[in-house]
């Protein structure tokens, strides 16, 4: 059995440093010349591809005008170019510069008292020496005092700023008119990931000339953007130490 485990051990660091030599081999073949371009291929034949499926608007039947320049839904001359179908493309220009600061100060203070005593009441006060036998008084039955005070302070000091540009898809047209749209844009460098996700809902009259709209003009806008990768794991902290900050009330 240790045998077997002594030899697994031994084909797997051969195969590392075999994996690492070619790898080095490869450098060394290179030194002195330009990195080499990946040749033009069938992006629908690579290892991996698969075919996407977006929102697209119901075919429409295309009438032919004899002695005419142009046919019914044709893109050219005077047919409006923007977005305004399920399946169309407009750009999105994103441009937050956002600061809020907010300096609050609370203070509270509460001083209660209470005091009661029933010195007559029909003889009955004699009475309550069977009820509370350890020396009750009659002048001074109730006596309650509270002192209560606090004082909050915060400050928020925020600066936020993005300027991004996306391209997002008609994904719904609305009884209405309105466009909803939704687009993603995910960017690798090296071992991390940067997306970028917008959606929400425009209306046609606010789409430029050149098929853009500002991200101020969308409603109900959901601007996402963030990292995956190894720097942003080592950014976050762990799972544990997350957990302990959730269930710990002090």
């Amino acid at each position: 059995m240790l045998f077997r485990r002594v030899l697994g051990l031994i084909a797997t660091t051969t195969l590392a440093a075999s994996l690492g030599a070619c790898g080095s081999l490869d450098r060394i073949e290179n030194i002195g010349r330009p990195p080499a371009l990946a040749p033009i291929s069938n992006p629908t034949q690579a290892p991996g591809y698969q075919p996407i499926s977006m929102p697209m608007p119901a075919p429409e039947h295309i009438v032919y005008q004899p002695n005419s320049l142009w046919r019914a839904g044709s893109r050219a001359f005077f047919r409006d170019q923007r977005a305004a179908r399920i399946g169309d493309i407009l750009t999105v220009i994103i441009n937050i510069a956002d600061s809020a600061k907010v300096d609050n100060a609370t203070t509270r203070k509460r001083t209660n008292s209470e005091s009661a005593a029933l010195p007559n009441f029909l003889g009955l006060e004699s009475n309550l020496k069977h009820v509370l036998p350890n020396a009750v008084d009659p002048t001074a039955l109730v006596d309650a005092t509270s002192d209560g005070s606090s004082a909050g302070s915060g400050t928020v000091d925020r600066k936020e700023s993005v300027e991004l540009t996306v391209a997002a898809v008609v994904t719904q047209v609305l009884p209405n008119g309105n466009l909803v749209i939704e687009g993603r844009q995910e960017v690798r460098v090296n071992f991390e990931v940067r997306e970028l996700m917008i959606s929400g809902i425009v209306r046609p009259e606010d789409i430029s000339s050149t098929n853009t709209i500002k991200h101020t003009q969308i409603a109900e806008a959901r601007i996402s953007y963030g990292g995956r990768g190894q720097i942003t794991d080592v950014q976050q902290p762990r799972y544990g130490q997350q957990l302990y900050d959730v269930i710990m009330p002090f």
